[in-house]
């Protein structure tokens, strides 16, 4: 390689000078509220000045010097294909569950593509962005097949749902009164189908977007061979395989909320700020996250602190903070167990947050008041 196209790559953030710390990696799992706020429609516009102010944020990480590597949620966009879907179904086949995963990766990674690349130009930096199609492999197996429970796609009447149920084998249950939804299993991710492809994209300094809304769920078979399934696969949960599989340092789990909080909702609540797998595990035991909404968050970290790294939970605004330690929860592996990372420590006391917030939590910027359990 000759001396200028090295130096290209430094800018760009490929490569780190002779001599120079490695950059740390670190995977960024947005929230649905980087993507979609509370109230929204959902149209074109608001998800893509949404992307946008999140794509400001992670371009300047990158610019900083760190290797980037975006996931995101997609439930909503994935729950509009599925209307669309059921609305002309008279005209066009209904697509699966999987595929309308692939269909939703694709939007947002354009969308996410194209507003990082337009940040990165304004600081001056060439770094290469790529966002790539993923898909996960759950078991066959796995238990929740057997037992699903994430709703998805359109309200129905009862006696819709019932032929539903007939037709095509749905398993249709009521939903608080709302009328009768789908639902599907949400089996546990154990690999990532373009895991290599991402490590050398990340190797050679690229900004990597991938694994939407926890991949796209496939079985393998005896033979090695891949198919879709009709699941939802947990973003975070699979983000830390993600995590695992590019060595990340850190693991940012990027929500609505400031941090975890123990005692949550009641006038003892607290966040927490550092604690290890083994005090974080403890606290799972206890029942203190919900497991629709901060469990699946937290045993992501938990998960990549027992695999050496450190898992942060932070609000979408704190980005620079929580990676600097002063803001949100960080999971760190217990005592003798890191893998040599180049982790910051967080400059305050451990368990406790730097600015403790009141009962309630911290309002967005439409103004209504964001859930405090994830």
């Amino acid at each position: 390689m000759s001396p200028r196209s090295t130096e290209h790559r430094r800018r760009a953030g490929g490569v780190a000078p002779s001599g120079a710390t490695p950059p740390a990696r670190v995977v960024i799992a947005l929230g649905g509220n980087a993507i979609l706020q509370p109230g929204q429609a959902g149209s074109f516009e608001e998800q893509l000045f949404n992307v946008d102010a999140s794509a400001r944020r992670i371009a300047k990480l990158a610019a900083a010097g760190y290797r980037c590597v975006l996931t995101h949620g997609n439930g909503p966009q994935v729950g509009n294909i599925l209307l669309q879907n059921e609305a002309a179904a008279a005209q066009v086949p209904p697509m699966p569950m999987d595929v309308c995963g692939a269909q939703s990766q694709g939007m947002l990674g354009y969308l996410f593509e194209q507003c990082l690349l337009n940040h990165l130009h304004r600081l001056g930096n060439t770094q290469a962005v790529c966002s790539l199609l993923t898909e996960t492999v759950v078991a066959a197996d796995d238990p929740a097949f057997a037992a699903p429970s994430k709703p998805v796609g359109p309200f129905y009447s009862a006696a819709r749902a019932q032929e539903l149920a007939l037709e095509k084998g749905y398993v249709m249950r009521e939903d608080a009164g709302r009328g009768w939804r789908r639902v599907v299993a949400s089996p546990d991710p154990k690999e990532l189908v373009q895991a290599a492809v991402i490590a050398h994209l990340v190797d050679q300094g690229t900004l990597v977007i991938c694994n939407g809304g926890g991949g796209i769920p496939v079985v393998r078979d005896a033979a090695g061979i891949l198919s879709g399934v009709e699941a939802v696969i947990d973003k975070d949960l699979s983000a830390e395989r993600l995590a695992v599989a590019v060595g990340a340092s850190y693991l940012l789990i990027l929500t609505d909320v400031e941090a975890a909080y123990v005692g949550y909702g009641t006038p003892a609540q607290r966040p927490l700020g550092r604690v290890t797998a083994t005090e974080m595990a403890a606290y799972q035991a206890q029942g203190e996250f919900k497991a629709g909404s901060m469990g699946p968050k937290v045993e992501a970290c938990v998960r990549f602190a027992r695999a050496g790294g450190v898992g942060i939970i932070a609000n979408l605004l704190d980005v620079e903070p929580a990676l600097a330690g002063q803001a949100g929860t960080w999971v760190v592996p217990d005592e003798g167990q890191g893998r040599g990372l180049r982790a910051l420590r967080p400059r305050r006391r451990r368990g406790h947050h730097r600015q403790p917030p009141r009962c309630g939590a911290r309002l967005s910027r439409t103004g209504g008041h964001l859930g405090g359990a994830g």
